[in-house]
């Protein structure tokens, strides 16, 4: 007790007593968080109890899964540790959805939910509110690790390790449950001065890195598929550095893209779900493919048959070797890289295409690319997205719902300056808005998010919370009546569709029901419409209703 408690008893009764929650909030601050996403519970109170007495800034969304893809969404915005806070049982439920997203795309995230009260644990069916069977079980298919927090005195270190864990390559979201009464209770525990999380080292094996660069020097026509995995490490400029010796054409994945250059000389941009970069691709005799698993898109949709050596690098081992024999290199994709670009001289002898330079290959497989696309009725469609890109500023991140405009962004968005975000990791829909959110909160600066009619249902209650703090999204929501990727899928390969219309609302009445600016506005208006809203203050919404279609397949 300090001297002037003892001397005012009063005043030393009167003092907030410190309880498990603010040892979770202390050890957040230390460890460098300053933003929480989540929704209050009742098992939670400690939680919010000690948020009222910190420095973090909290954001109240309306549904845990947008919680969970705000903070996701921050994350990825700022590359800082998403932090995200659940009640029990169906909060805690409610969020994992979003958590397969961050999960599947590598996104460091602390998730801390409540549990019921200690002796209410185990197998026992007591009837307590929200009551799991076991509540970690649930969350084991969609974090990196589960851990229950018992006694006060462990929760620093926990979360210290927890922290460690989520930063560490492959990064992900880590899972803490701490039980009601922890949380409540009064603690002996000191306040919380400082906390140390550095990420595990995680570099490749010197005599795998020899054995690929003894490939890469003798292979006659190199190229490289560089992942999301080289973003999440920021191994951009070793990616440009070992593309540049090779003279290796390089194509990003849609969770790669921005890794490498749009318009280099050896850029195949994004085009990864058309037959002639897959015919590049197949023919390459050394395909050296970063953070990568050469999933479905990448691999457009398991076509891709590679007649050459593959030199895999990704950070996740379950992901090497998972679709194609390669020389597997566990390593971060930054740290792999690094070693490679040391370890590689400058190519002695230029590659040989069947007679082609790389750069000339590169121009002729875009331009075919192209020929493709003229050959099929989508002006309308290209001249839709090269408006939105024409709108967005050079530095403006965007985030993409699963919509037929994120595919064609997948595959034609140039990211520029600004980073580009989608759900391609599980696919699911409802990413967009709030992760637009989590990115303006955390920039402080407008991002764009882009949603179809379907999608923007999924986090329509989201509107409320980009109001209530102001945030700088515009949310341009493309309005076709469904779902509009379903009825396309279905229609080729059925004849018709089933189940895909959607009764929809009047989205601009709806956002402006909520204090929300809103305008509509055709296709043609897009750029007008965007450029007008990026200028206005807090949140908007640009809707247009039209039906986009996709390019044609090439995998069928």
């Amino acid at each position: 007790m300090s001297a002037d408690a003892a001397a005012n008893p009063s005043a030393a009764s009167s003092a907030p007593v410190r309880n498990g929650g603010d040892l979770v909030v202390e050890t957040l601050e230390a460890l460098g968080a300053t933003t929480v996403f989540g929704i209050p519970g009742q098992h939670a109170l400690g939680l919010f109890d000690a948020l009222s007495r910190s420095r973090l800034e909290f954001i109240s969304s309306r549904v845990e899964n947008n919680s969970a893809f705000a903070a996701d969404g921050f994350s990825r915005a700022t590359g800082q540790v998403g932090v995200l806070f659940l009640s029990t049982g169906p909060g805690a439920l409610t969020s994992l959805a979003g958590l397969q997203e961050a999960y599947a795309t590598g996104v460091p995230m602390i998730v801390v939910a409540s549990q019921l009260p200690i002796d209410g644990l185990g197998a026992r069916r007591r009837g307590m509110l929200h009551q799991l069977d076991d509540q970690k079980a649930s969350a084991a298919n969609v974090t990196k690790s589960q851990r229950l927090i018992q006694h006060a005195s462990g929760i620093p270190s926990a979360i210290q390790d927890a922290w460690t864990e989520a930063i560490s390559a492959p990064m992900g979201p880590v899972w803490i449950e701490v039980p009601q009464n922890v949380l409540l209770n009064p603690v002996m525990v000191p306040a919380v001065e400082d906390a140390l999380a550095e990420p595990f080292d995680n570099p490749p094996r010197s005599e795998l890195v020899k054995e690929a660069v003894r490939w890469l020097g003798v292979a006659r026509r190199p190229a490289v598929i560089a992942g999301g995995g080289v973003r999440r490490s920021g191994a951009e400029a070793q990616l440009l550095s070992i593309a540049g010796k090779l003279h290796a054409p390089v194509i990003c994945t849609p969770g790669g893209n921005g890794a490498f250059p749009w318009n280099h000389p050896l850029s195949l941009q994004s085009w990864v779900e058309d037959r002639h970069t897959t015919d590049v691709l197949e023919d390459a005799d050394v395909l050296l493919v970063i953070g990568s698993s050469l999933g479905e898109v990448t691999s457009n949709y398991f076509t891709m048959a590679p007649r050459g050596r593959i030199i895999q690098i990704d950070a996740e081992p379950r992901v090497l070797e998972s679709n194609r024999p390669a020389l597997g290199i566990r390593a971060d994709a930054r740290q792999a890289l690094q070693a490679l670009d040391q370890a590689l001289p400058q190519a002695a002898v230029l590659p040989d295409w069947h007679g082609q330079a790389a750069e000339d290959l590169v121009a002729e497989t875009l331009a075919r690319v192209q020929s493709r696309l003229d050959s099929q009725d989508l002006d309308m469609e290209r001249q839709f997205m090269a408006d939105i890109r024409a709108a967005v500023p050079e530095t403006m991140q965007t985030y993409w719902d699963m919509t037929i405009s994120a595919y064609w962004a997948w595959s034609c968005w140039d990211a520029k300056a600004g980073a580009f975000h989608s759900a391609q990791g599980a696919g699911g829909l409802g990413y967009g808005f709030p992760g637009a959110i989590g990115g303006a909160v955390g920039l402080g600066e407008r991002v764009l998010a882009v949603s179809g009619d379907g999608s923007a249902m999924y986090s329509i209650a989201e509107l409320a919370t980009a109001r209530q703090h102001h945030l700088p999204v515009t949310w341009l929501i493309v309005d076709d009546g469904g779902y509009g990727i379903l009825r396309e899928y279905m229609e080729d390969a059925f004849g018709k569709a089933t189940a895909t219309e959607l009764a929809g609302p009047d989205f601009v009445k709806l956002a402006e029901s909520f204090g929300v600016p809103a305008r509509r506005c055709a296709p043609g208006g897009i750029r007008t419409a965007l450029e007008e809203s990026f200028a206005a203050e807090g949140p908007n919404v640009v809707v247009v209703e039209a039906r986009i279609g996709l390019f044609a397949p090439t995998h069928l």
